[in-house]
């Protein structure tokens, strides 16, 4: 985009010309299997991130593989064994880097190989020097997929990351136990994720100096089971918090990295 513009500046290009070739980069058409939107993280912060749920192993590929071609790293979420094994076999044949957690069901897909060249740490290394801090709490520990999964987007935009998990109303000492190493952290943003109840999500924004995010987990059996009792709980608090949908690890990641990074900036 910049370098459009500044072909234009120069007068190299027309305005025509510009709206032409800015159009061409908007998006990226794969195979007539998805429009890959390049440019997201430059508007928003956030990249687009592809959801492999849904998607079998040979169009999961051809997307990877096409946004490679443009982008430094590709993210996927909610991924199956079996999708993972044919990333695994096809970032090894391109001599791309990975990393991968298996609670989270999210990998990162790299164009530098990182056993090779050292970037293996580079977001927590970036992170250290002046990135924003995001607490992620979890309620139990049933909770903890849905939490790394926010843990690891909001690593890879950039954030520092300090959890404690199984920290839940049911034994409330630790909670505050919890909340005293958080505090000397200085974070910026917490995510609470809680199934059942879902009731710390509440308490720990009466207490807390920062915004907090809800995000409800479908943990939880009987009467409302899969995360609707902590759905409902966390969007009746009488505590002021944000709460995003049942599961929703990704979305509390982005949107608690969007806020710390502002902090930081001054915003």
């Amino acid at each position: 985009m910049r370098e459009i513009l500044e072909r234009l500046r120069k007068g190299e290009i027309t305005v025509e010309d510009a709206e032409v070739l800015i159009k061409e980069k908007a998006n990226l058409g794969i195979f007539g299997l998805a429009n890959f939107d390049v440019h997201r993280e430059e508007r928003t912060g956030i990249p687009e991130v592809v959801l492999a749920e849904g998607k079998n192993s040979e169009h999961l590929l051809k997307i990877i593989d096409s946004v490679l071609r443009k982008k430094k790293k590709v993210i996927i979420t909610r991924l199956g064994k079996d999708q993972i094994e044919k990333i695994r076999e096809f970032a090894s044949s391109q001599n791309y880097g990975l990393k991968y957690n298996d609670l989270a069901r999210v990998c990162v897909v790299r164009v530098a190989c990182l056993e090779n060249s050292g970037l293996e740490n580079r977001s927590l290394e970036n992170a250290e020097e002046k990135k924003g801090k995001v607490a992620i709490i979890t309620a139990g520990t049933s909770d903890i997929p849905v939490a790394e999964e926010a843990k690891m987007i909001a690593e890879e935009l950039g954030c520092k990351v300090f959890s404690e998990y199984d920290v839940g109303v049911a034994g409330i000492h630790r909670t505050f136990a919890a909340l005293e190493r958080l505090k000397k952290e200085g974070v910026h943003a917490y995510i609470v994720a809680a199934g059942r109840e879902g009731a710390l999500p509440t308490l720990i924004a009466g207490i807390v100096e920062g915004p907090v995010i809800g995000v409800p987990v479908s943990v939880g059996y009987g009467i409302g089971q899969r995360g609707e009792a902590a759905l409902h709980a966390m969007l009746q608090s009488c505590s002021p918090l944000v709460v995003v949908n049942i599961d929703a690890g990704f979305v509390a990641g982005a949107v608690a990295a969007q806020i710390a990074k502002r902090i930081v900036k001054g915003c």
